[in-house]
């Protein structure tokens, strides 16, 4: 299988250098050409545009930031469709809604692409270390087919149903994220008002009860002080956007997440949505 990644950030840089490691890249694209540059000099070629990119593969990676986004890489001047072919197969590894999902795939269809949507979990650590939890909406026969892709930078890859299924796996998952970070950034904002020795919570915390994701993963950073993102709180409140969106018009009660959803809002508002989730404490 010839593998095309298109979007080279935090996520798509190294789960596109694990691929290049398994001998299935052919092609990568980026709006940024630079973030492009180290993969040329490896020998991988560099698509002029998404179109360009999918006339050379049998498989398109999508990883960009939001919905319309993906429909722009999909759809728009010198996107995947006026290089597609029938038999090409499209996987939307970004994080938005199951509605989107089953729509690129009805569009994509008309043409004779195949899809499906498959949005990771683990962060920038989780893509570096390929480690990456992959939730895989679509057919199953065609995700069996890709599995080998899926094996190059995810470890805990699970099947969850049809189009769109994966994307609403991604949302559950976000929902938690985001309420154990909450619970983490208000937990250490008590110990200290409570004048703990914060190496000895970190303790506590990472081998008791509390122990999460969260914790394991930003905790050491924000002892550090270290802000930066593994995971961009700007793009949880869009995630988070999603799950309300969902909630409101059915009527689901998930007040928990809409005050996660209002903080992170708070974050963006502020100017802070490029540091990481973990950050949440900065706007207190």
């Amino acid at each position: 299988m010839r593998v095309g990644v298109v979007g080279l950030g935090i996520m798509g840089g190294p789960m596109a250098m694990h691929l290049h490691k398994a001998g299935l890249l052919a092609a990568v694209y980026n709006r940024t050409r630079s973030k492009a540059e180290p993969f040329e000099k490896m020998g991988v070629y560099v698509a002029q545009s998404p179109a360009d990119l999918a006339r050379r593969v049998d498989v398109v990676i999508v990883m960009v930031s939001d919905a319309p986004d993906v429909e722009h890489v999909l759809f728009g001047p010198g996107g995947v469709v006026e290089g597609a072919r029938p038999g090409l197969v499209v996987v939307d590894m970004s994080t938005n809604s199951p509605e989107w999902a089953r729509r690129f795939a009805e569009r994509l269809a008309r043409l004779g692409v195949e899809f499906l949507d498959a949005p990771v979990t683990g962060g920038q650590k989780g893509a570096v270390e390929g480690t990456l939890t992959i939730m895989v909406g679509g057919s199953e026969e065609l995700f069996k087919r890709l599995l080998p892709v899926f094996q190059a930078f995810g470890r805990n890859i699970v099947y969850v149903g049809p189009v769109g299924y994966g994307q609403a796996m991604k949302l559950v998952n976000q929902v938690v994220v985001a309420l154990n970070t909450v619970a983490m950034v208000e937990g250490l904002r008590l110990a200290k008002a409570l004048g703990l020795d914060m190496e000895k919570v970190a303790q506590v915390l990472t081998g008791g009860a509390a122990r999460s994701g969260s914790i394991e993963l930003y905790l050491p950073k924000l002892l550090r002080g270290d802000l930066s993102p593994g995971f961009k709180a700007a793009h949880l409140k869009k995630d988070l956007g999603y799950v309300m969106e969902f909630a409101n018009k059915t009527n689901l009660p998930l007040p928990a997440t809409a005050l996660a959803l209002e903080l992170y809002k708070k974050m963006v508002e502020r100017g802070l949505g490029e540091l990481g989730i973990h950050a949440l404490g900065e706007i207190y």
